[in-house]
């Protein structure tokens, strides 16, 4: 995630000579980061996608939490004066940017949950040096499991306050086989639900919203666009082969963590040739099986997975995979 040698263009130039440029640089990198993109351009670009989406989804909310989630957990690093090359690489704010998509979401809009955010965004920071450092005998990333314990953490403590009470958790029940057989999908369908599998990464379920975060990783990676893509429609198929709930493929549910762990085996920690793709193939239908399964644990919490389908899978997958990594990704 973090690029071996950072390309002095013009903007970099002046974010270097500035110090509040430089931290829009670097707010603009963590919302990147989300998928492993170190270029300001791409966080841009999400951020666009991030409040087009929100506000077509009648959620502004969702938009500012992201924003300020992202703000606040960069502004920690700085605050803390962590590793340099990380921070300016945004991999202290892309944890904090999800909480701040996740927690206006699922909770209901009250000042306590924009207090939760700042806290949550915060506390995302101090769970990712802890992570690094617990991880790096293994020589593997945090990636978003900050997020996702964070998250869940603030998700599970809203039953029982009233000022961050949930709006739209999922009904706590026991797991049952309840998904119905799913019949023929025309082709547009399929086009419209790879893309909104892309743009769940984010919370969001919307083809326009995951046109846009591909054009924000092309910006950035060509493979990473086309990865994203590939995971997407993949776990698609896979779910439908599977007979999986329709409503859950149909909007980007089982996707969406596919997306992620496809472009982390396919073009981030590798170089991707012949052999990495096949690996990122198994890495995407293993996460749709890990998705299923969190899916059915969680059901009695009432709480989501989140992106921890694609952090269990992709542990897995990154751990025998130092042969392939290349040593700046180490």
């Amino acid at each position: 995630m973090t690029d071996s040698v950072i390309n002095k263009n013009a903007w970099n130039k002046l974010a270097d000579e500035n110090i509040f440029l430089q931290f829009i640089d670097v707010t603009l990198r963590g919302c990147a980061q989300v998928m492993f993109q170190n270029n300001p351009l791409t966080g841009l670009f999400f951020f666009i996608a991030i409040f087009v989406g929100a506000f077509l989804e009648n959620m502004p909310v969702v938009a500012f939490g992201c924003l300020l989630g992202t703000v606040v957990s960069t502004l920690t690093a700085y605050i803390s004066k962590l590793d340099t090359v990380s921070l300016r690489a945004g991999l202290y704010g892309y944890n904090g940017c999800l909480v701040g998509v996740a927690l206006p979401t699922f909770l209901e809009n009250t000042p306590f949950v924009w207090l939760t955010i700042i806290l949550g965004s915060i506390i995302s920071v101090i769970a990712t040096i802890s992570l690094m450092d617990f991880l790096k005998n293994w020589k593997v990333a945090a990636l978003t499991a900050p997020f996702v314990l964070v998250s869940w953490v603030i998700l599970l403590a809203s039953y029982s306050f009233l000022g961050i009470k949930g709006v739209a958790l999922p009904d706590p029940a026991l797991p049952q086989q309840y998904v119905q057989p799913i019949g023929n999908i025309p082709h547009s369908d399929l086009v419209v639900d790879v893309f909104r599998g892309i743009s769940e990464v984010f919370l969001l379920s919307s083809m326009i919203v995951g046109v846009l975060f591909v054009i924000g990783l092309a910006v950035n990676s060509i493979w990473a666009a086309v990865f994203a893509v590939l995971g997407s429609l993949l776990a698609f198929a896979v779910a439908t082969l599977l007979k999986g709930d329709f409503a859950s493929i149909h909007t980007g549910l089982y996707s969406f963590s596919a997306v992620l762990t496809a472009i982390a085996l396919g073009s981030t920690f590798n170089n991707p040739n012949f052999r990495v793709v096949v690996y990122a193939i198994v890495g995407v239908i293993f996460t749709v099986f890990v998705q299923g399964a969190l899916d059915v644990v969680l059901e009695p919490f009432g709480i989501p997975t989140l992106t921890m389908p694609f952090v269990l899978a992709s542990w897995l997958f990154l751990v025998p995979n130092q042969d392939l990594m290349p040593k700046h990704r180490q």
